[in-house]
């Protein structure tokens, strides 16, 4: 797959995500979250904000198990877990 389908898979797993009615488990929002930030954030870590510390210490968990992933492979792991739980 080259960068432009890559781009262009995660833009539509992007929207596809954005616009379930679904409901998901806490965990599965997080790694959406975390692959979502690794992939969008090239300037290294990004730290979770909010008003909630136990909610930002979740994600910043999060973060952590996904920092060693490419932004690439952050996009595929985002398109993998949004074919798996979205149904259209």
């Amino acid at each position: 797959m080259t960068e432009e389908e890559l781009n262009t898979a995660f833009d539509k797993a992007y929207e596809r995500a954005c616009n379930t009615k679904m409901q998901f488990p806490p965990d599965v929002m997080l790694h959406f979250y975390a692959y979502y930030k690794q992939a969008t954030h090239a300037d290294g870590f990004y730290t979770p904000s909010g008003n909630s510390e136990l909610r930002n210490a979740f994600k910043l968990n999060a973060l952590f198990q996904v920092k060693n992933l490419s932004q690439q492979e952050a996009k595929i792991k985002y398109i993998d877990l949004v074919n798996k739980h979205i149904t259209d």
